[in-house]
């Protein structure tokens, strides 16, 4: 009897995975970004889960909290193609995506690629551009690929998007289509720092003197390394009765009645790689409710409308996903 047991602990330790790696590598980006960045660990941390889970992000916050900076900086870490794209009113899906170019040698008409064409995009305003153009994005984002003229053209792995906006301003903005929202993973709001943090902003940027904040950030991960840590996350374990707990949420989503729209099963699969995501940055090779829990903010707020009586009421998509959360068992 003790010879089996023995075996079946033998067994269930060699399934474990192995994050040492993974851990290792996620510290030492966090050192690269604290380098320039003062707190907002958070935002970070669910960064670096939308990257380990292969999805995009939409980060939004009123101008001055560093959305881009944080963008520029995580890109700075991984040894990866980054392209920006700042969008405007006048800009089309061709400056996006690429155009079909007459070559008069050949008499050929030859694809240019468009700056869409990396590994890391920085979306800067992504709500300035007219429909048509966030319409451009709807294809590479879900399938990663374009298809142009008939062409199919995939992109090259990693593959993410990192879009920003600004909640305030709304002249010359474009509200998102709820299927451009669907296609990010997390919305992650960037929040006004402390007043200690404030004063450590205060003090680095004086120490800078001539250097720029890009100059002291090392790049420590390869993207081949980032594509097997993804594939490494899918693996993370994860019970049946936490994919009811899921389930269960989003269920709710669709028939709340503060809210007008409620989540689709992407929303569903969404929370599920999240919550391995963060599994993960907490070095467990299974999933807990708390992962759980901590994916459901970024993956809902953006997929849920509230209904037009309760957000004159002064409602929040927050505030209801809170509620949603709450009332639900947490299974043991």
């Amino acid at each position: 009897m003790e010879n089996i047991q023995e075996n079946t602990e033998n067994l269930q330790f060699e399934s474990r995975l192995d994050l040492s790696l993974l851990t290792q590598k996620v510290q030492a980006i966090k050192q690269e970004v604290a380098k320039v960045i003062v707190g907002q660990d958070k935002t970070i941390n669910q960064i670096l889960a939308s990257l380990l889970s292969n999805g995009h992000i939409l980060l939004e916050g009123v101008p001055g909290v560093a959305k881009t900076l944080s963008a520029k900086l995580i890109s700075q870490t991984i040894n990866m193609g980054f392209s920006r794209i700042q969008f405007t009113p006048d800009l089309m899906p061709s400056d996006i995506l690429g155009t079909s170019i007459f070559n008069v040698q050949n008499s050929q008409f030859e694809f240019k690629k468009g700056p869409v064409f990396s590994n890391m995009i920085l979306i800067d305003e992504i709500n300035r551009a007219p429909a048509k153009t966030q319409a451009a994005l709807f294809e590479v984002m879900e399938e990663r690929q374009v298809t142009i003229d008939s062409h199919t053209y995939k992109m090259d792995q990693p593959f993410i998007v990192i879009a920003t906006q600004n909640p305030i301003e709304q002249e010359g903005t474009y509200r998102l289509p709820e299927a451009q929202l669907d296609r990010f993973l997390f919305k992650i709001n960037i929040e006004y720092p402390n007043l200690e943090e404030e004063i450590q902003i205060i003090e680095k940027e004086h120490t800078l003197v001539d250097q720029t904040k890009l100059e002291k950030i090392d790049k420590v991960i390869q993207p081949e390394e980032l594509v097997a840590f993804q594939k490494l996350v899918k693996q993370i374990i994860i019970e049946k009765n936490l994919m009811e707990y899921i389930a269960k949420i989003i269920a709710n989503t669709r028939t709340n009645p503060l809210l007008y729209l409620g989540a689709s099963p992407r929303a569903s699969i969404a929370i599920l790689n999240a919550s391995k995501a963060f599994a993960a940055l907490n070095n467990r090779d299974f999933v807990t409710p708390e992962d759980i829990k901590e994916a459901v903010y970024p993956v809902l707020q953006h997929r849920i409308i509230v209904s037009p009586e309760r957000e004159m009421e002064g409602m929040t998509a927050k505030d209801i996903i809170y509620q949603i959360v709450e009332s639900i068992d947490i299974p043991r």
